[in-house]
């Protein structure tokens, strides 16, 4: 076995020994632990919305692995574990292909390229258009997060946490960049971002680090977390779900660890940061940042300080994915697939749907003035609540 050991492939060695705080841990970040905490019912509510889906599809399923719908216009590009990928317009199926291998991760597009990772560290590119293969490479080690395309490459994370980038025409190799990394960390990790001229990934070890778009050197880095405890389990504090960016403010959250936000025009000088552990993901409109935390409770602060605005906590233990904004509502959905919409402004409950019944592990999407969800058993949704 590889020397730097993934956390919940050494949770299985570590459990045997006994220790409370190492089980707890391990649980805490694991959905499928059979000691998980039983999770909350729901509780009944007067609906001031009404949530129905306007349209759905099948991906496949994603087995172990987190699959993310990818947007672009009115188009959604979808991919499952069996190796399918869809393009879906209104519903209907655009063109689907069967590539032949098992995926771990996808999807990641624009309106060129679709582009999606396996298991065994290769990048399958695809022509958004019709589905036409394209390119193919290979990175360090499984791909677990959905690559980003952007105007600069395709970005892609492997599970080894290291980053690539690649051209975006033939997929050849830009730059990679590895860094030092604790002896355990989290399996899985969030998609790198572009921004402010930069390629933006969150690391173990608490760091969120801009990197150059030119070589893939470290241009500054911002402490999202510090890793404390009296074992390794502890001390995981990773970066996994992505960051995110509003004009030059860009925020981050860390298991076990901090919600920051940082200054990008003072060379990624920290607003503020306080304490809260998240795996699952965070959202900012306006005024507002949205993160769901590991018990699954949802928390509204002020973006410009930090402060807390509001706590929703009826939802816990139900693992809650990362949120969706718009026009007044948050929308998260949870381990039995159900899609809950709440008030920004206070965080009450406004509607709920359920959707096939097996868990949303990504965040939910944005599709125009709509929410779009993919479950792990493979259903796409998109919904509308007004």
């Amino acid at each position: 076995m590889a020397p730097r050991l993934l956390l919940l492939v050494a949770a299985a060695s570590l459990l045997s020994s006994g220790c409370a705080t190492i089980s707890d841990t391990v649980d805490k970040i694991n959905p499928f632990a059979k000691s998980a905490v039983k999770m909350t019912p729901l509780a009944s509510f007067s609906p001031t919305v009404t949530a129905r889906s306007l349209w759905s599809a099948s991906a496949g399923k994603a087995g172990d692995y987190v699959f993310v719908p990818a947007v672009v216009g009115n188009a959604v590009f979808v991919a499952g574990r069996d190796g399918t990928i869809s393009r879906l317009e209104d519903g209907k199926t655009v063109w689907k292909i069967a590539t032949g291998q098992t995926l771990s991760a996808g999807v990641g597009a624009d309106n060129r390229l679709v582009v999606v990772g396996t298991p065994k560290g290769e990048v399958l590119a695809y022509a958004a258009a019709d589905g036409k293969a394209l390119w193919q490479a290979r990175v360090s080690s499984e791909v677990l997060a959905a690559p980003t395309v952007g105007e600069n490459g395709v970005a892609v994370r492997s599970g080894d946490n290291r980053v690539f980038l690649l051209d975006a025409g033939d997929g050849g190799r830009k730059w990679a960049y590895q860094r030092a990394t604790p002896t355990l960390s989290i399996r899985g990790a969030g998609s790198p971002v572009f921004a402010d001229q930069f390629l933006f990934v969150g690391f173990p070890g608490g760091r969120l680090v801009a990197l150059s778009l030119q070589n893939g050197a470290p241009v500054w880095e911002g402490p999202v977390a510090q890793p404390k405890g009296a074992t390794e389990l502890d001390r995981v504090a990773d970066v996994v779900a992505p960051p995110v960016v509003e004009g030059r403010q860009i925020c981050a959250v860390a298991f076990q660890g901090k919600v920051a936000c940082f200054d990008m025009g003072q060379g990624g000088a920290l607003v503020w940061s306080r304490e809260l552990s998240s795996a699952t993901g965070l959202a900012l409109d306006g005024r507002y940042l949205f993160v769901t935390d590991d018990k699954g409770a949802v928390h509204a602060l002020d973006r410009l300080t930090g402060s807390s605005l509001w706590k929703q906590d009826k939802l816990l233990n139900r693992r809650v994915s990362g949120p969706a904004v718009l026009r007044g509502l948050i929308a998260v959905a949870d381990g039995e697939g159900f899609v809950h919409f709440l008030s920004r402004e206070d965080g009450s409950f406004a509607g709920r749907l359920k959707t096939d019944g097996t868990p949303v592990r990504s965040s939910v999407q944005l599709l125009g003035s709509n929410f779009l969800v993919q479950t792990a058993g493979g259903d796409v949704s998109v919904i509308e609540a007004q």
